[in-house]
């Protein structure tokens, strides 16, 4: 084989390489865009029972999970959102699906909360995930308005259960609905700050935002 023949087809090889990765991405774009399309469709036809996706935050990327019935989950960055499918899967329904389309007026409603140009959250709340003690406590919680907040004790006296504090900030801690469901509203008797699964550093900032401390 002569030098300029070698070089010949050493080129012709690179070229097939070039062509097939080039094929192979454009591949892998149509098999994206067809994933995206079916995931899209099964969330218009209500294909699914719950749907899910990622939402900006000041805190980083959340997840939102959604039911027929409305907000079902809200996970802070740290939490896997393959845990959360898990949970969903084996709480609610294994007929989930990732899908960007429908958590449009989560992501809509966060921005306008962490912009200080909303002071409510008017989004259907999926309660299934919580208890009958949890759901009274959660829903009071979610009636303290922007910029106020209850101790603990109160939420449990107005949740039907006075002297229940304890109990009333463990179903606070386990609130599957962060933010809006506002648990970061419910202080210690004083003043304190009290506990808060995302961290006091984001209760903190929550309640700064909305001028309570």
């Amino acid at each position: 084989m002569s030098g300029a023949t070698g070089i010949a087809r050493a080129t012709t090889i690179e070229t097939r390489l070039r062509r097939g990765a080039a094929n192979r991405r454009e591949t892998a774009r149509d098999a994206a865009v067809a994933a995206e399309g079916l995931r899209s469709r099964i969330v218009e036809e209500g294909l699914a029972d719950v749907y899910y996706g990622p939402v900006d935050s000041p805190f980083g990327t959340l997840h939102a999970a959604l039911t027929k019935r409305g907000l079902v989950r809200l996970t802070f960055p740290e939490e896997d959102p393959e845990e959360m499918v898990r949970e969903l899967a084996e709480r609610l329904s294994p007929r989930i699906v990732e899908a960007g389309a429908g958590l449009e007026p989560v992501q809509e409603q966060l921005d306008r909360y962490f912009e200080g140009r909303s002071r409510r959250f008017q989004l259907k709340i999926d309660w299934t995930l919580v208890g009958p003690f949890g759901q009274r406590v959660l829903k009071r919680t979610a009636a303290i308005p922007y910029g106020g907040f209850l101790s603990y004790g109160e939420i449990a006296a107005e949740a039907g259960s006075p002297g229940g504090a304890r109990a009333a900030g463990n179903a606070l801690g386990s609130n599957p609905i962060p933010i809006v469901v506002p648990c970061h509203r419910v202080l210690r008797a004083g003043g304190a700050l009290g506990g808060y699964g995302g961290g006091l550093e984001r209760k903190r900032y929550l309640l700064e935002l909305e001028g309570a401390l």
